[in-house]
Formats: structure tokens, sequence, C-alpha cells
């Protein structure tokens, strides 16, 4: 299957059309979806309509630009005009947008082929979802946004919006094997999008490489700033920039389990002897307390969400996250605003002293390969950039002995997205990771 970069080109030089490109999606669908359970909803009627337009558009001389003609899968918190947006509900099930987001909007102006609702567990929280990891059914393919990571892995569509409150961009991405991309907190409007924690939620990507998670994203990520325009994603990728990684340690030295920690230091010696230099960049000592206060935050915040729904239809929401909820109820406001303040002075903290001797700080991206489909897994190694609003890129780096995927992920400075997927496109050269086609 095409990656982004080589399906555009393709496009422009006539090799294939954005219809053809399509129906090779939709083969996937028809072949894999039965096992796989990546999508809610896949509107072939719609996506085809939208195919042929934009392939005459191109005949024409109309050029979107790199998303012109490309199919896309969008997970099921964002609204779609006359699609239902039930953020893996029951009773939403049936909920039409009556119009589109800011960022499908977007996405739709740069030309993307829309192609249908991509899985998220119920409410984008923790309770397993339908959907099986791609590489092993026995396995999880992580959550919340578990359709969109086996979407693209299976190359049902070329990269699929996703969505961040603690892991759910970078964890599902990981044990799918593919790239994922949480940027700078409050770059992508959220505007239209079902709500979690309104102080961690992100919106972001997931695709099939460095390069295509650029371009993928640049359509709708921008600052907080409207004169400081579109955040630059893609110019910096194959340029210079200073190849030092720090290693933050911590957590992710101690809770690293085996077969992690030992091909991440192989993973480290070898990209040494590439000229990589990797050395220690401890974080600041209030990162030792994310975990308690980013739980804390989010129970109370989601709890203002969905608190008062939850106790009309409790049979709406599943067993986890309803644990969630009466945590959040234990709380008193001096805790959530001592946790807050926590927050506040964390990410001021980062945004002054974030090292600048080195171009992104270099960990796994979770503790484990996928464990089994009980769970989404852990998020502790992914919810500290979560908390801190810091942008990750995930990427993939080796396959376990049993064939299930193992990635790192780089972290850089707010906003410095530019210089980071710079980064990690060429440690994405450097690994040279083995793809593999799902059967």
């Amino acid at each position: 299957m095409h990656t982004i970069a080589s399906a555009a080109a393709a496009i422009r030089q006539g090799e294939i059309t954005p219809v053809e490109l399509l129906d090779k999606c939709l083969a996937r669908i028809d072949k894999l979806e039965p096992r796989i359970r990546a999508w809610v909803l896949v509107d072939r009627e719609r996506a085809r309509a939208d195919a042929v337009r934009l392939a005459d558009e191109m005949k024409r001389g109309i050029d979107r630009g790199p998303l012109h003609g490309i199919p896309i899968g969008v997970k099921d918190l964002y609204d779609v005009f006359d699609w239902p947006t039930a953020a893996g509900s029951k009773r939403w099930a049936n909920s039409h947008a009556r119009q589109d987001c800011p960022a499908i909007a977007r996405l739709r102006q740069a030309g993307a082929v829309l192609m249908g609702k991509t899985v998220t567990v119920a409410y984008a929280a923790f309770d397993p979802p339908p959907t099986r990891n791609p590489w092993n059914a026995e396995r999880t393919p992580g959550g919340s946004s578990s359709g969109s990571a086996a979407a693209v892995a299976s190359d049902m569509c070329l990269a699929a919006l996703g969505t961040q409150t603690g892991g759910s961009i970078t964890r599902p991405a990981s044990y799918c094997g593919v790239y994922g991309l949480k940027p700078t907190y409050g770059s992508v409007s959220l505007e239209g999008v079902v709500p979690f924690a309104s102080s961690f939620d992100h919106g972001g990507m997931i695709a099939g490489s460095v390069a295509d998670l650029a371009l993928a994203i640049q359509p709708i990520a921008g600052t907080n700033d409207p004169g400081t325009g579109p955040i630059d994603c893609s110019t910096r990728i194959g340029k210079a920039f200073p190849t030092i990684l720090g290693l933050p340690g911590g957590i992710f030295d101690i809770k690293a389990e085996p077969k992690m920690a030992s091909a991440f230091s192989n993973l480290v010696d070898r990209l040494q002897t590439k000229g990589w230099t990797i050395e220690p960049a401890p974080l600041p000592p209030a990162v030792a307390d994310i975990p308690r206060n980013h739980r804390l935050i989010m129970s109370v915040e989601s709890l203002a969400v969905h608190g008062e729904r939850w106790q009309r239809y409790p049979d709406d929401y599943p067993p986890m996250l309803s644990g969630l909820f009466r945590e959040g109820m234990t709380f008193a406001a001096t805790d959530y605003e001592a946790a807050r303040r926590h927050l506040r002075d964390l990410r001021k903290e980062m945004a002054a002293n974030f090292p600048s001797r080195i171009a992104a700080y270099l960990a796994p991206a979770t503790q484990e390969p996928p464990p089994d489909p009980s769970t989404t897994g852990p998020n502790l190694f992914q919810a500290p950039w979560s908390y801190m609003g810091l942008p990750t890129v995930s990427l993939p780096f080796a396959w376990t002995n049993d064939g299930l995927p193992l990635c790192i992920q780089v972290a850089g400075p707010a906003w410095g997205e530019a210089n980071l997927l710079a980064a990690a496109a060429e440690l994405e050269a450097d690994i040279g990771f083995e793809k593999r086609t799902v059967e």
C-alpha cells in the first residue's frame, strides 16, 4: 500500500487516481474488517463521490495539496456532518452531527477523502474496545484510538485522526506498529470533538510514516495565537538539526518490562554507532507527581462532563470509566486546585527550561509489548507528555520474537513540531524498521 507521500506523487504522475486508491483501501476493509473490527461506519458512497470529485479537480488542474485524494479515517469523537458521533457509546449511536467540526472541515478543504468513523473505546476512556490487534487477536490494540491505529496498520486507510488525554494516540499506534503524533496541547481545535478532560485532551494523527504524520497533521495544526499562522510540520524534514537526544530516566528506566528494556538498550547502542549522541537528561523532580495528579484531574474533569448523564444512564458507562467517576466524587475542590497548580507550574517549568542541548527526549513508548485484550494497556509512559502538553512522536523500531511491534517515542519542546518531526524522520531512516503486511 502507498504512503501518503508516495500516493500523492503517484496521483500527480497519473499512475493512480483517488478512486483507485480508495478502492484499494476498501478492498482491505472487505478482507480484514470482519476480524479486526476497526470501523464503526464506512461510508462507501460518500467517499467514492468525494474521490470522483477530487479526481476531476486534479484533471482540471485544481490541486489542494499533499492530501488531495488521500483516504483518511476519523476517530468516532469528531463531528462529521450527517454521520453519527457515538463516542463508543450505545445511546449516542444515532446522534448525527449537524456540521463538520473545524478539524474535519480543514481536512476536507485539504482534499482528504473521509472514509468513515473508526472505533474508540467508550467515551475515549479505559474499557476495552471490540477492535483486535492486527498482529495478534489475543493482544490489545490499545486505546482509545483503537480503530484508527488498527485501520492504518492494516492498510485500510493511509492515516486516521486520533485523540489523546493520557496515552490514546501513542499507545495504540505503538501496539499496532504504526506512527503517532500527539502535537502540542492546544494546537488542534477540539471544537465539535467529544471532550473527556479539558486539561489534557489533544487532537492528533496516526499514519504509516513520520513524513505522513507531518503531511496529515499540517492542515489542522495551529497555535493559540491567530497572528502566528499554522505550525510548520514538514519543511524541516531532511534538513540538518542537532542529533542529540536525552534519556529522561526515572519511570522509563524503572518500569520498563524486560523485553522492552532490552530492546530499547540495544537500539540506543545502535543509534550511537550511527552518529547520534544520546545522554541522560533527567526530567524535573515534579514529574514524579504526574501519575497521581493526572488521574485526579482527569477523574474530576471527566465527571464534570459526564456525571449527570452517568447518573441517568449508568448502563451506558462501562466499569473502568464508572470507577474513575466514583474517584472524582471523592476529591475536594482544594485537591483539584492543588493538582491544577502542579500542572501549571510544571508546564511553565518545561517551557522555560526544556534542555537546549537536546533535540528531543527519547524513551520507550510503552512499558511492554501489547498485553491481553482485557485492557488497553497502562498509560504510564505516555501520560507525562500529555500532562506537560509537549509534542510527541512515536515510531516502531523492532519486532518481538512472537511478532509484536515495539515502539519508541520522542518528545520535544512546546510548538517545536517541525524540529521534532525532523528528528523522528531521521530516527526512522536510521532504525530501518521492517514493515510487514497484515494478512
